[in-house]
């Protein structure tokens, strides 16, 4: 089986409908100011309703207030909250209690403690996505980390790797890590924030979608 293939950070009709189109699973919509990705919550509403069922929509939320969580849900009403920042257990569990959405929790993996402390979102998060450490903005970053950490690591939530990935890397990234989901940003872009068409056809093709 392929895995699941994430294209994140979409802003455009044109580019949503590529990513559909060449074999994406779930699409990323980011909602946060300071990325170069970043969309509001009307152009994410319409982004959304055109991908339709044709995909899973996860919107990114970094350290979003309740009151700026709830009402991105409200307008979006995307499949999935991707929590990019610095949350909590407590504080995404509180979350799903009032949003019936699955929770994705992005974690920064420096070394295997990191690894041990992203256990305490068991049973609370529906995927873990390693990622790599936070520089000045969380993702998006172009960096990835250090895949050897991964090896004969016991997994017991689903889970997906982000931070650094290529189309010259998919497969590497892959074999290194038995990944069953991969999230792409940057490595499919052109400049920060410009989704290019070929490189998303190039890296759902490495990937084996």
């Amino acid at each position: 089986m392929p895995p699941f293939v994430k294209i994140c950070g979409l802003s455009t009709p044109e580019t949503l409908d590529a990513a559909i189109r060449l074999g994406a699973t779930h699409i990323g919509l980011v909602h946060y100011e300071p990325s170069p990705r970043h969309v509001d919550l009307k152009t994410a509403a319409e982004l959304r309703r055109r991908a339709g069922s044709a995909v899973k929509v996860a919107l990114l939320l970094v350290n979003a207030s309740p009151q700026v969580t709830g009402a991105a849900y409200s307008a979006v009403r995307p499949d999935i909250i991707q929590f990019h920042g610095t949350e909590t257990p407590e504080w995404i569990a509180a979350v799903k209690q009032h949003v019936p959405v699955e929770a994705w929790k992005a974690v920064g993996l420096k070394d295997a403690g990191t690894l041990e402390r992203s256990r305490q979102y068991e049973g609370i998060i529906d995927r873990l996505l390693f990622d790599a450490p936070a520089q000045a903005l969380p993702g998006g970053t172009g960096t990835r980390f250090d895949w050897t950490l991964l090896v004969n690591h016991r997994h017991t939530m689903d889970w997906g790797i982000a931070g650094g990935l290529t189309p010259a890397n998919a497969a590497e990234a892959l074999a290194a890590t038995g990944a069953p989901l991969l999230d792409v940003s940057s490595g499919v872009e052109s400049a920060p924030g410009v989704k290019d068409v070929d490189k998303i056809a190039a890296f759902l093709k490495a990937a084996g979608r």
